[in-house]
């Protein structure tokens, strides 16, 4: 038998043994028979092919490859206890690290009270936040930079699983003296002829307004093309076209220059999601954020804080 085969079964025996100097001692402290520990030595002795201990009457004595023997044994257990610790800690948040990437406007709009909340309930689990650029933010996920993603699911599910935690409706934003402005209620068809301030091809939302658009029959006439989505707010303030926004990012960079109204028939909403590489597991900080992350968004909607004024 190899020494590698050795068991922490028959290592505790050792050094319990060691510590008491009796088979009845040591019996005692494992909580087993003093036949159990006996038989345990033996099986350690032949193992590793020498004797550990002198028997005498009343004890027994530590040789001198007992003596030898005893320090590793003393740090393998210290390790294997060290390792129960981390581990339990990790599991109750006394310890470990969350890593998640999201865009700086879905930061802004859907994180802070988490963050704020996750921070204070667990001050010894570091948060590390990576804002990205739309066109990073899968990526980060696949590259494992990051444990998860908070933002657009991806059309194609084969990289990554998806946990779906909230949706906006799409909304419009227009300058105050736009003909749209004063309406109740805005189309999609309203959009006819109107100059478009939309987002890069690389953010999820812009497929879904073209896809929108396509079966309203309107011809997209594009005004300005943006890399973040608070450029579309001063933009449509100035004139030049109007904006399509997420309803939870109009009211963000929502200012006095401009009206917000939500777009209906259809009415689309922009799904939110926590996206994992697929075959990745979140650790337990991680997992609790997520959790703490749902209640904050369900508990904003029932309390009406998202809705339009």
């Amino acid at each position: 038998m190899s020494v590698e085969q050795l068991t922490l079964k028959q290592i505790r025996a050792f050094a319990a043994v060691y510590r008491a100097g009796q088979l009845s001692a040591a019996a005692r402290d494992l909580h087993v028979t003093q036949s159990a520990v006996s038989v345990l030595i033996r099986q350690i002795e032949t193992v590793l092919g020498a004797q550990l201990f002198d028997r005498t009457t009343r004890s027994l004595v530590p040789t001198s490859a007992g003596e030898h023997a005893i320090g590793i044994a003393e740090r393998i257990l210290n390790d294997i206890k060290a390792l129960d610790h981390s581990i339990n800690d990790l599991q109750h948040l006394e310890r470990g690290t969350v890593r998640l990437t999201a865009t700086p406007a879905t930061g802004m709009a859907l994180l802070p009270e988490t963050v704020r909340r996750f921070g204070q309930d667990f001050p010894a689990v570091s948060l590390l936040v990576d804002d990205c650029a739309p066109n990073q933010f899968l990526s980060n996920i696949r590259e494992e930079k990051v444990e998860f993603g908070v933002g657009a699911p991806p059309r194609e599910t084969g990289e990554f699983t998806s946990r779906f935690i909230h949706e906006d409706q799409l909304c419009l934003i227009c300058p105050n003296a736009h003909r749209l402005a004063g309406k109740t209620e805005v189309t999609w068809s309203d959009l006819d002829n109107e100059p478009l301030i939309l987002s890069r091809r690389d953010y999820g939302v812009r497929d879904l307004v073209e896809a929108t658009l396509q079966r309203a029959g309107v011809q997209p006439m594009l005004a300005a093309e943006v890399g973040f989505l608070s450029t579309a707010t001063w933009l449509a303030a100035s004139g030049i076209g109007v904006g399509i926004l997420p309803e939870k990012l109009a009211r963000l960079f929502f200012t006095e220059k401009i009206v917000v109204r939500r777009l209906n028939a259809p009415r689309i909403l922009r799904p939110t999601a926590v996206v994992v590489k697929k075959g990745r597991s979140l650790s337990a900080s991680s997992e609790r954020f997520v959790q703490m992350l749902e209640e904050d968004l369900k508990d904003r909607e029932r309390d009406g804080k998202w809705e339009l004024q």
